[in-house]
């Protein structure tokens, strides 16, 4: 059975990028361009795991993130984002995401990534 994967991503070209890999991986997938969309998304619906921006127009993914964990403890979260400053990925991890893959991205590594999560 197929995995599904929440992709909260502003970047249309990032989100394409990221959605045409994870199909090739057998993945099923649904998507949000927005803070706000995401999370009704991510609490809406039981996926498998979240790939989550930090810079996202309405709410940051770390509010996501954070009212995320809120409601749910086990659903992984996986922040992808262009902020790259190890104060920004211990906060990440801190406030409840499972991993921290900071962009530009391979997209081989990002499937082991996700994979790995999704194994625990």
């Amino acid at each position: 059975m197929a995995e599904d994967i929440l992709i909260i991503e502003d970047d249309e070209e990032i989100a394409d990028l990221v959605e045409i890999h994870l199909k090739d991986l057998g993945y099923r997938l649904d998507r949000a361009a927005d803070g706000l969309s995401g999370l009704e998304k991510g609490l809406g619906y039981p996926y498998s795991l979240i790939i989550l921006d930090l810079m996202l127009p309405g709410m940051d993914g770390l509010e996501v993130c954070r009212r995320i964990r809120a409601k749910d403890k086990n659903l992984p979260i996986l922040m992808l984002t262009s902020k790259s400053e190890e104060l920004d990925k211990v906060l990440g991890l801190e406030l409840g995401a499972d991993d921290y893959v900071t962009k530009p991205f391979n997209a081989r590594e990002l499937g082991a990534r996700i994979r790995a999560v999704l194994r625990r």
